[in-house]
């Protein structure tokens, strides 16, 4: 053994600072620690706060539940475009939303009242219970992205519930409106019979159902157009 050993080190073998197990268990939590404490969103934002800005608009997940494979999907390649922007030299502020305003809110917060035996409340407590369900579920969610190590203002996120976001979409409806792009039409829709209203695309759902087919050959007794 000893003369293996002397053997070994005659040897240029490659050398690495890097552990052989990842410990991910471990070294996840260190190296997020270091990006919060370093802050490495801000300091991107320095140095290249002079040059040209690209700014991707974050299409807001809806905070009904935990994030899922579509969710990580969706922040890692909004976090490699940005960064890669960055790295070539753009300003690159990336503001992550949430969009209170979605069916899947009401629907999943119906599930759990109906799961737990609780009657539905009324409409003014139902949407007071669905803001209070959503705000706890932008917390999880938030932390969840931060785990993915996606660089952006966790601390100052836009909120579609809040009064100047609702404001501005009003008044970009008020400058369509102004400039004659707004009318009133006929457009066919989803529409529940039971429930009177009209359905969005979340709501649908599809039956397969087979029909059988029938085909019957007849002869052709006269043609413009004899073959």
């Amino acid at each position: 053994m000893g003369e293996a050993n002397k053997f070994k080190d005659t040897l240029n073998l490659p050398k690495t600072d890097f552990p052989l197990r990842a410990g991910l268990a471990t070294r996840e939590p260190e190296i997020l620690r270091e990006m919060t404490a370093k802050n490495l969103y801000g300091q991107l934002l320095n140095k290249n706060q002079h040059k040209k800005k690209y700014v991707l608009h974050d299409g807001p997940p809806y905070p009904n539940g935990n994030i899922h494979l579509g969710h990580a999907l969706n922040k890692t390649l909004k976090d490699i475009v940005n960064r890669y922007l960055a790295m070539t030299g753009h300003a690159t502020p990336y503001i992550p939303g949430w969009d209170y305003h979605g069916l899947p809110i009401e629907t999943q917060l119906l599930k759990d009242l109906r799961k737990a035996g609780q009657p539905i409340p009324a409409k003014a407590e139902f949407r007071d219970g669905c803001q209070e369900y959503a705000l706890g579920y932008v917390d999880k969610q938030r932390a969840e992205f931060k785990r993915l190590g996606v660089l952006a203002d966790w601390d100052h996120p836009y909120l579609t519930l809040q009064p100047e976001y609702e404001a501005e979409v009003l008044r970009a409806f008020q400058e369509l409106a102004v400039n004659g792009y707004v009318y009133k039409g006929r457009k066919p829709i989803h529409w529940c019979a039971e429930c009177r209203t009209a359905l969005a695309e979340a709501e649908i759902e599809y039956a397969d159902h087979k029909s059988p087919s029938i085909y019957m050959k007849f002869p052709v007794l006269q043609s413009a157009h004899p073959q």
